[in-house]
């Protein structure tokens, strides 16, 4: 049987590279999970993955 991969937001590996990378912040990965509004581009879990931390509401 084969194992199955999480399932990420289709931004999740570019916001990913650029936080790797230097390029981005945390505070602009967090800008990821609310902008846009009507399609943000991660969600509070993947911020947690990407960040090692936990999401807080600002």
């Amino acid at each position: 049987m084969a194992s199955k991969k999480a399932k990420h937001s289709v931004n999740y590996e570019k916001v990913k590279r650029f936080y790797d990378k230097g390029l981005w912040s945390k505070e602009k990965v967090r800008n990821a999970v609310v902008n846009p509004e009507s399609n943000p581009w991660i969600t509070k879990v993947e911020y947690e993955e990407i960040t090692g931390e936990p999401y807080e509401e600002v």
